[in-house]
């Protein structure tokens, strides 16, 4: 589902990521951990195309993301890419339900099957009796899980989660962690999880270290 080989990142004369492989399973969950300043949120972005590689290649759902243009490459990421952030980032202007929306609309997809796909997504993760309310009216519990629907939104082939749980209490961190699980086990969702959360890192069927550039 991705692979990434030799991937290498500078900043100025710091090096960041000196050469990083990785291969990601459809339907694994890999988590990546180490210290603050390793350089993991730049390989979840570099993965994620939300930034490039000095050098190396990513390939996702048999994709070659680097030969992409930025027009084909926005559209990719689109279709094809979610993200969970440590912040929800739902607009506060919009619903519940229409913040799951807008990837879809984004997409160009038809309307009536966004809708469809969006209060089926709420459902399922427990929230769809939220639907209509704004992010203001909701917990921080359900406004990370609606940040999930959203980032399920387009039915990709991997999701990419950065600090998924950093925002949350003990509780609400465990439900939004098993609830990976439970997503892997009905849609087979494949995640690619950065975290500093040793419970979430430790059921994650992969734990990754980066450490001096590398990964391990």
């Amino acid at each position: 589902m991705l692979r990434a080989e030799s991937v290498k990142k500078s900043y100025g004369s710091v090096e960041v990521l000196k050469g990083v492989n990785l291969h990601v399973q459809k339907g694994e969950i890999v988590s990546v951990v180490g210290a603050s300043g390793a350089g993991k949120s730049t390989l979840l972005h570099i993965l994620g195309t939300l930034d490039d590689a000095d050098t190396g290649i990513v390939e996702i759902g048999g994709i070659v993301v680097n030969n992409l243009s930025s027009k084909e490459l926005a559209v990719f990421r689109n279709r094809a890419l979610g993200f969970i952030f440590q912040f929800h980032n739902l607009l506060p202007e919009f619903t519940a339900h229409e913040n799951v929306m807008i990837p879809g609309v984004l997409g160009g997809k038809d309307k009536a099957s966004i809708k469809e796909r969006a209060s089926y997504l709420l459902d399922l993760l427990g929230v769809g009796h939220r639907a209509n309310h704004k992010p203001s009216e909701l917990s921080g519990g359900e406004q990370q899980r609606c940040a999930v629907a959203r980032a399920l939104m387009n039915s990709p082939e991997v999701v990419f989660a950065d600090e998924p749980s950093g925002n949350l209490d003990s509780r609400n961190a465990q439900e939004l962690h098993e609830l990976f699980f439970r997503l892997r086990e009905e849609l087979q969702q494949t995640f690619v999880i950065v975290t500093h959360n040793d419970d979430l890192a430790n059921l994650t069927d992969r734990k990754l270290t980066m450490k001096d550039g590398f990964l391990s």
